[in-house]
């Protein structure tokens, strides 16, 4: 598939699913299966797999693969499937050709383990990442991996990086990397994603600079509100969008607030709510509280009634 061709197909929700853990530990593939499958059918533009969501940190390269080979299955063509890859310039590398190796369309490289590299260092990182194989790269910034608009620029002259994933919520920013790449590569196409975790909540600024494509940590659990929610803001409703950030988003964001890694443990805390067993995180992760379990299942009910109004 060409950068092109990818980057054409990227559309409506991005599916970031959770990686499924049976009682012992170990990856379970049937219930990690189920729970893409769900998404596929639900309506997912395209699938991202073992990224943030989907704990690229606690995945060994042989479960990596057996993950990125059982989504590339599901999807079976219907939707692009995007790999995360990550650590050390080498690991990430390794990673990246599994990901070719299982059939991938593409990579999402998340930020260089720990290091704090300058604006070279970043650049040559990726650049090295996208010449290893012949799949497309969507370039995560957060962390430590922040870039100046001229770096972007560099970076999209590249054929094989397609597009900048903004996990950062520095709107000026952004907006002067858009300016730099529209005006040094016009035409070019590139790409931009919100990836701020509940990006629902940042939507509407987001899309007022341009950025039209975000990860959804909500269609894992809840489908039918993250696809009411993106009908909505694309269409212009904004009454219909106002109530969900309102009723649904924002307290989802407090309580997502209330605990470390909540932005991970409470997405599968609400796939098994949904009825789907995907088992717990695996360390240094924790499970949230049951307190905070039954405030996600009410707000869960509620975000479900306010659809059913909307």
């Amino acid at each position: 598939m060409t950068s092109a061709a990818l980057a054409e197909r990227l559309d409506g929700l991005l599916f970031f699913p959770v990686t499924a853990y049976g009682p012992d530990g170990g990856l379970d593939l049937e219930a990690f299966r189920a729970h893409v499958r769900n998404g596929v059918e639900a309506g997912a533009g395209a699938v991202f797999v073992a990224c943030g969501t989907g704990e690229f940190h606690a995945l060994d390269t042989e479960e990596y693969g057996r993950c990125v080979t059982a989504v590339v299955e599901e999807a079976a063509g219907r939707v692009p499937v995007v790999a995360g890859t990550g650590y050390g310039t080498a690991l990430a590398v390794t990673y990246a050709r599994v990901a070719q190796e299982a059939g991938a369309d593409g990579l999402l490289a998340l930020p260089p383990y720990l290091v704090v590299p300058d604006q070279r260092g970043l650049l040559r990182h990726y650049t090295v990442l996208a010449e290893a194989t012949a799949l497309d790269l969507i370039v995560y910034q957060r962390d430590n991996a922040v870039f100046e608009p001229a770096t972007v620029v560099e970076l999209a002259r590249h054929p094989r990086i397609i597009g900048l994933k903004d996990g950062l919520g520095d709107l000026d920013r952004m907006q002067r990397i858009i300016s730099a790449v529209r005006t040094e590569l016009p035409g070019r196409g590139f790409r931009y994603f919100n990836g701020l975790p509940t990006a629902e909540l940042t939507g509407p600024a987001y899309r007022g600079i341009g950025v039209l494509l975000y990860s959804s940590a909500v269609f894992c659990f809840a489908p039918e509100i993250a696809l009411a929610f993106h009908k909505a803001l694309v269409s212009g409703d904004d009454v219909t969008v106002n109530r969900l950030l309102d009723g649904f988003y924002k307290p989802l964001v407090e309580l997502r607030n209330q605990g470390r890694g909540y932005a991970v443990s409470l997405v599968k805390a609400g796939v098994r709510l949904r009825g789907l067993d995907v088992g717990e995180v695996r360390p240094p992760l924790s499970e949230p509280t049951p307190a905070h379990v039954r405030e996600l299942a009410a707000l869960i009910e509620r975000g479900m009634a306010l659809v059913e109004v909307a």
